[in-house]
């Protein structure tokens, strides 16, 4: 148990308890390589999902045909091959092993699936197992497999699209807020203070690098982000969260200057920075920083 959040005790969940820890960890490496195949569903078409809603409002509002009437979220229409239209069978949506058994290639026009579908699914389950060897059979361990889960959409999507959804990253400060009412992970005085500092942290930052530079540093998911992991870890964190995404992000950024991969002016995702930030605070403790430069 990380002794920089509360006792298990209080939080523990008797009939998961009397399970053998072996039997736990591996359930949850099971059920988060279940979710990471759902990941992959919501990475794909959230943002999609996003673009045809707001095509179809502006359509509305001119009173214009809707570009998207088709029904078009999570579970509709059925997944398929992007390339033939093949509708995936339920065989091929095991995860990893699926992909393993069809050689990463279409079952029926043989065009290859993307090595990310499986790698999700892997991080995904990796995760989990660490959340339930780490928290135990209690709460937090619950609470810590959603907001891993939260993070690896988050994650992906910005990756992609440069764009942190608000379908996730809001739930995830009200969850924190509501979670901490009974002190999950820190008391709720330190998870609202640490919502709004978060909030307002990367905000101040938007606007002196604006003024400076006359233009825009990160997006507003970014500041709605750091909120959230300030609503889960309490304002404690936020040294740790903002000094290791920032470092990291420059670091990133520089390389792929160096390497002639971007330039100097072209944006690259900072969501993905605080996420594994937010990993690593969920598991070390807001004090992470002196255990990673700890000599």
């Amino acid at each position: 148990m990380n002794p920089a959040f509360p006792a298990g005790g209080a939080f523990a969940l008797p009939a998961l308890a009397a399970l053998p820890p072996w039997f736990l960890v591996a359930a949850a490496a099971v059920l988060g390589l279940l979710v990471g195949s759902f990941l992959n569903v919501v990475i794909h078409r959230l943002p999609r999902m996003m673009e045809h809603d707001e095509a179809n409002y502006i359509a509305e509002v001119r009173s214009d045909p809707l570009p998207y009437p088709d029904r078009y979220n999570l579970m509709v229409p059925r997944s398929a091959c992007p390339h033939c239209g093949h509708a995936i069978a339920a065989w091929e949506n095991i995860p990893v092993i699926s992909y393993l058994f069809l050689r990463g290639r279409c079952s029926s026009c043989k065009a290859p699936i993307g090595m990310r579908y499986p790698l999700v699914e892997l991080a995904t389950g990796v995760l989990s197992a660490l959340a339930a060897w780490h928290f135990g059979a209690t709460w937090q361990g619950v609470a810590a497999l959603v907001l891993l889960w939260a993070l690896m959409a988050l994650t992906m999507i910005d990756a992609d699209t440069q764009l942190l959804p608000d379908q996730i990253t809001l739930p995830l400060v009200w969850l924190g807020l509501l979670l901490n009412l009974a002190g999950l992970f820190v008391p709720i005085a330190d998870a609202v203070i640490g919502a709004v500092a978060g909030y307002l942290l990367l905000w101040s930052a938007y606007w002196l690098f604006k003024l400076v530079r006359g233009k825009e540093g990160m997006g507003y998911g970014d500041f709605k982000l750091m909120a959230a992991l300030g609503a889960w870890f309490g304002w404690q964190a936020l040294p740790s969260l903002v000094l290791l995404s920032s470092v990291v992000g420059v670091v990133f950024g520089v390389a792929n200057i160096a390497l002639r991969r971007q330039g100097r002016d072209t944006p690259f995702p900072f969501g993905p920075f605080i996420a594994g930030a937010g990993g690593l605070v969920l598991f070390f403790g807001p004090g992470v920083l002196p255990l990673l430069f700890m000599p």
